[in-house]
């Protein structure tokens, strides 16, 4: 069992996380580059940056209860997909195949009360990776990576589309003031 210090730390001061995970998402928030704050331990919040939403979601990761088979919340979404929207993928040897991975999770993850199913999906990659001596995000074997970073991506998205995003524009900040 890994704490939720271990989890915090491996997404701490990443030189690839903005890259992976924001970046995506430069078209809702342009300021996808992040800076590490070391006093704080957490990403600088800014101006048109999803920052503060990646930190929020590192503190969910961290706080969540290991999935025994975190699998299983990524084929919950899948299986939506299936029976909700139609789309012609299947399982195939534990890899659902006939469509982009995680377009099929985004898209299964819209009913995805407060992300949850996303949230322990990401929890148990975190910790799979933890345990195979993967100590931080950018150590990660770069499959396992893709998929986290997307669905840390997604979670983000997700949160923005339903109003919960800290994202704020630089007149907002001062408008706070």
């Amino acid at each position: 069992m890994h704490s939720t210090g271990d989890v915090r730390n491996f997404f701490a001061w990443s030189g690839w996380l903005d890259h992976m995970v924001l970046r995506p998402l430069s078209h809702i928030a342009g300021n996808w580059e992040v800076r590490w704050n070391h006093d704080e331990k957490r990403y600088q919040p800014e101006p048109d940056s999803f920052a503060e939403d990646l930190n929020e979601v590192i503190d969910l990761i961290a706080i969540c209860p290991r999935p025994l088979k975190y699998h299983e919340h990524e084929d919950v979404l899948a299986e939506r997909v299936v029976r909700e929207l139609k789309w012609p993928i299947q399982k195939r040897g534990g890899r659902w195949i006939g469509g982009d991975y995680p377009t099929i999770l985004e898209q299964g993850s819209f009913d995805d009360l407060d992300q949850r199913n996303l949230i322990a999906a990401a929890a148990g990659r975190v910790h799979a990776a933890l345990d195979r001596e993967q100590r931080h995000f950018d150590e990660m074997e770069e499959g396992h990576l893709y998929i986290l970073a997307a669905l840390i991506s997604i979670i983000i998205y997700h949160r923005d589309c339903n109003g919960a995003s800290k994202l704020f524009a630089e007149n907002d900040e001062n408008d706070m003031a």
